[in-house]
């Protein structure tokens, strides 16, 4: 098979990411002694550099990883909960019946950086400093501008101009939006992380000092202050089309911190695919697995391969919307989701003609509850990745992944995001703007998924590991909001059940169903939508339609950016990176 690219292999270390300059940085922390951890904290920081327009400071970062020292995987909950005082109560006084996506109203506690500090102070190696200097250092000095950094900026010009002086002042100059191709620099951001290194630094030289400290700095220090005071004096426009302040104080950032979770497992095929927990849509993952475990899906043509997937796409995701939200608020049936006899009951609801229902189903004998459809149906062109962009989305926006395999047997999984320029202002002082990911909770009582003041919301994000045979393996993902678990779900059965090498199966045309309420604002669901890259055989599409699909057919090299990074049992690394959007890369050797 034709590939862009050649999957690497190699036996010293492996860093696939979204951006060459993170895969290049996460590279030169193995090359300087680090492992996989120290690796991809050193690149999750740059990221936030060199692609502010998919995920920031601001935003969240959750991690799964496999710690080769105790021969356990793990996860890293890097998801920041909504303000104490964020109530459906306070959000109906203001008229709102959504979230709104963009502004100061929607940021949550962010996550991202206490995940990557937990990942550096429990298994890495380096010093802060170490892993820091290259996201000071591009800050500071300057990264190429990216063509995505272009279009955000300029979709979103004139709100920096009239509403949002403080994003004006670091991403606009007088001709607009930065070229791609040029260097941009974000000094602000620069002084934000030198700064929480240099307290870090004056009060102890001892590693796992330094990092608490800067834990300490973010979350109890000048940066938790200058949040608190932004939220609380300033109102911002957002896609409500009024002014809002923020919810989110200094008491909220400093009574969290992230948490060290067991991931939600499923074995399939001789391998152990790990997940987060409910409060991403990582088991969705693996509720699809246990439906498809019933087909034999090596014997399908296309037609029937892409049909039997999306429809029991349809179900997980029903599922999803009625069942999914933060399990220390509401009792997430987990077990009985991925029960065989569940699954064996709902593959039944599996025909030879595309479903046009949303249709959870029953787990424990529990009634399923969805939001209601005045929320979600009609509410104009809804956004099918993430983020959306304010005043109102003119262009999707996205985040961003990252893998490392080292040579000792460690794996992460990264997809950090949120935090996006286009969504909400920057903080003066700080150089970066805070979250928007509360937009994923419903303003509605008695949902798994309902608002809720210290809640986690739902989110999309959703890194991917697996085992083989009780061996380490494979870690890997994509940007995407909801798609991320159907564009990775096909990528993997490619790998697992047809012996597509990992750039073969990255490289290969993709698909995915919107038969769903999107997770973003303005919710939007398109019942029974396919959409489908453009690369298959002559009569897929038309099949597809005669099995009562909705086809909607997407250029070439437009759906997903995905990257992994894995091992063999001989030892050998391998890793592969997507040609989609020009900009991720894999680095090994």
């Amino acid at each position: 098979m034709f590939t862009t690219r050649p999957e690497l292999r190699g036996t010293f270390g492996m860093v696939a990411s979204t951006h060459w300059l993170a895969s290049a940085s996460g590279m030169a922390v193995l090359e300087a002694g680090g492992n996989a951890f120290d690796a991809a904290v050193a690149a999750g920081f740059l990221l936030q550099v060199v692609e502010p327009h998919l995920n920031g400071p601001g935003g969240e970062a959750p991690i799964v990883a496999y710690d080769a020292a105790v021969g356990a995987p793990l996860v890293v909950n890097g998801q920041g909960p909504a303000p104490a005082t964020a109530s459906i109560t306070h959000f109906s006084e203001l008229g709102l019946d959504l979230v709104p996506g963009t502004g100061l109203l929607p940021a949550c506690v962010p996550g991202a950086f206490d995940a990557w500090m937990v990942l550096l102070l429990q298994w890495g190696t380096l010093r802060l400093e170490e892993v820091m200097k290259y996201a000071i250092g591009y800050a500071a000095n300057g990264y190429p501008v990216v063509p995505g950094i272009t279009e955000a900026v300029a979709s979103v010009r004139h709100l920096f101009e009239a509403e949002w002086p403080d994003s004006a002042g670091v991403y606009l100059a007088p001709q607009g939006a930065p070229r791609p191709g040029t260097l941009f620099k974000n000094p602000t951001l620069a002084a934000t992380y030198a700064r929480i290194v240099a307290q870090a630094q004056a009060l102890t030289n001892d590693r796992e000092g330094q990092i608490e400290a800067a834990r300490n700095a973010f979350y109890d220090g000048f940066v938790a202050e200058a949040i608190e005071n932004y939220c609380a004096g300033r109102e911002v426009m957002d896609t409500s089309g009024e002014r809002h302040s923020g919810l989110l104080t200094g008491g909220d950032m400093s009574r969290w911190r992230a948490s060290i979770e067991a991931p939600v497992t499923f074995d399939y095929h001789g391998y152990t695919v790990c997940k987060t927990g409910p409060w991403g849509q990582g088991p969705v993952f693996s509720q699809q697995l246990s439906l498809l475990d019933g087909f034999d899906l090596t014997a399908m043509d296309d037609v029937e391969l892409i049909h039997t997937v999306v429809e029991c796409a349809k179900l997980a995701f029903a599922d999803r919307e009625a069942w999914y939200g933060d399990p220390a608020f509401v009792r997430v049936p987990v077990a009985g989701l991925l029960d065989d006899g569940y699954a064996s009951a709902r593959r039944t609801l599996v025909g030879d003609e595309a479903s046009h229902e949303l249709r959870p189903g029953t787990p424990d004998g529990r009634a399923p509850r969805l939001p209601p459809e005045t929320l979600w149906q009609g509410r104009g062109p809804g956004a099918s990745a993430e983020p959306s962009i304010a005043p109102r989305p003119d262009r999707p926006g996205d985040t961003c992944h990252l893998d490392v395999a080292d040579r000792l047997g460690n794996l992460v999984s990264a997809t950090p995001s949120g935090g996006w320029l286009q969504s909400s202002p920057v903080i003066p002082g700080l150089g970066f703007p805070l979250g928007t990911r509360a937009q994923m909770f419903w303003p509605v009582e008695g949902l798994a998924n309902s608002l809720e003041g210290g809640k986690r919301p739902r989110t999309t994000l959703t890194p991917s590991l697996a085992l083989r045979d009780g061996e380490p393996y494979l870690a890997w993902g994509t940007p995407g909001g909801d798609q991320q678990d159907q564009w990775t779900l096909v990528f993997f059965l490619r790998h697992a059940l047809r012996g597509f090498n990992l750039q073969e199966a990255i490289d290969a045309p993709t698909w995915h169903t919107e038969h769903f309420p999107s997770s973003f604002y303005p919710r939007t669901a398109y019942l029974n939508r396919l959409v489908i890259e453009e690369g298959f055989g002559p009569g897929v599409v038309e099949g597809l339609k005669a099995r009562g699909h909705d086809v909607v057919v997407s250029e070439r090299w437009s759906l997903g950016r995905l990257s992994a990074a894995g091992r063999d049992r001989s030892g050998l690394l391998k890793a592969a990176a997507n040609p989609r959007g020009m900009q991720g890369y894999a680095v090994g050797r």
